[in-house]
């Protein structure tokens, strides 16, 4: 497909939305700025045929560019890719997340990048005991909104720049575990269907399992575009829940089996 030179000025919009498709795809990433350049339009003009092209499905719409459609097909993305998508909805689960967070509790947080857009959104919270698998959330949190912070060890998986392991602390060296609890368990997950919540990777699920397990209540963090979909392996049932905290509230038959299940939906 030629989209070089005067052939790609004089394109129509239909062909130059084509062009534009098939030039994400062979990217795989590529900003708003480097495509109005690359077809001489300009980025108000982008950003509108990215918005349709997300719309129809053919790329994913990032902060500031797009990405091609086939990463969605991937089970893991990189971090720096998922830092930029679906930012505002991201934001919206982290301060309505951030509202079930009482000064002086005791949570625990699991690795994505809700829960790092959740970690800057406590910047107005104060004496938190804070447990995690998150690498990222030691450099993104407010220094005063936590009296303790804790990074579960294990192996790091550079992908998602977090831990994978036992949800576990030792006192000394081969001493016992401690028994660990918290108030507040607040896990993203990468699926919400009627069977539960799940993820992409085995030992991620466990950790957050884990979490559920030891925590008091538990606030399941999901935008709108996790809804009915199901990934490789359950981290709970739907009931295991206290808290769906979205976006955009769920509908239809998904709708009805939070309610069933007892789950509150947290939503703008």
């Amino acid at each position: 497909m030629d989209v070089s030179g005067n052939s790609r000025r004089r394109r129509l919009p239909a062909g130059r939305k084509a062009d534009l498709a098939a030039y994400v795809e062979h990217s795989g990433q590529v900003t708003v700025a480097d495509l109005a350049e690359h077809f001489d339009v300009s980025i108000d003009t982008i950003r509108r045929d990215l918005d349709q092209l997300d719309k129809e499905g053919v790329l994913i719409r990032t902060h500031g560019g797009a990405v091609s459609a086939s990463e969605r097909q991937l089970k893991d993305r990189a971090l720096d890719v998922r830092l930029q998508m679906q930012t505002e909805e991201k934001e919206k689960i982290a301060r309505l997340a951030a509202g079930l967070i009482d000064d002086g509790s005791v949570v625990m947080l699991n690795a994505g990048t809700t829960t790092l857009a959740l970690a800057r959104a406590l910047r107005n919270h104060r004496d938190l005991t804070i447990a995690t698998n998150n690498l990222r959330i030691p450099a993104e949190i407010s220094p005063s909104a936590f009296r303790d912070l804790y990074v579960f060890g294990g192996a790091v998986r550079s992908i998602t720049q977090a831990t994978t392991g036992p949800v576990t602390f030792t006192m000394t060296a081969g001493g016992p575990e401690v028994d660990l609890r918290c108030d507040l368990a607040l896990i993203a997950v990468g699926a919400v269907d009627n069977a539960g919540y799940s993820t992409s990777n085995l030992g991620d699920a466990a950790m957050m399992s884990e979490m559920i397990q030891r925590a008091e209540r538990t606030a399941i963090l999901a935008d709108s575009s996790k809804f009915n979909r199901r990934l490789f392996a359950q981290v709970t049932p739907l009931d295991r829940a206290d808290y769906l905290v979205c976006d955009t509230a769920p509908e239809g038959p998904l709708a009805d089996a939070l309610a069933q299940a007892d789950v509150s939906v947290v939503s703008s």
